[in-house]
């Protein structure tokens, strides 16, 4: 059985990711990695803020790992108003992460009240790139 060809897009003709362009996503599940990130870098969006931070190699997770969580407050609406602006970040950070985020890395996208759900999807991706450069920006 021959292995299927891999197109310059980086998917395999069966669809999947090629293993080298695959990037290992992980989700937040600990309280205290979101108050870890809380307490690092921020960079706000109109549609979104996000923070992150570089983990220790003492932590015990691996180092090739981008690790990500999502939040939104009661401001943003009821369960269904936060559930959809957090699946739409959470397609965002899919799309994004694996080629503007940095392994090693946890990340927290926060929603903002009627902005993450109402904004055009393309432009939720802009603004998640954007913070992203900027977090990553030499400081």
């Amino acid at each position: 059985m021959t292995p299927p060809e891999t197109p310059k897009d980086g998917t395999a003709t069966d669809g999947t990711l090629s293993p080298a362009v695959s990037v290992c996503l992980e989700v937040l599940k600990n309280r205290s990695d979101y108050l870890a990130a809380a307490r690092a870098r921020k960079q706000g969006t109109k549609a979104m803020m996000v923070q992150a931070r570089k983990r220790r190699e003492t932590e015990g997770v691996a180092t090739d790992t981008i690790r990500i969580g999502f939040t939104c407050s009661k401001k943003v609406g009821n369960a269904v108003a936060r559930n959809r602006a957090k699946r739409r970040m959470r397609e965002a950070a899919r799309l994004v992460l694996p080629e503007f985020g940095k392994p090693g890395w946890d990340y927290v996208l926060i929603g903002r009240k009627e902005e993450t759900a109402a904004r055009d999807f393309t432009t939720l991706q802009s603004d998640l790139k954007y913070a992203l450069r900027k977090l990553h920006a030499d400081r």
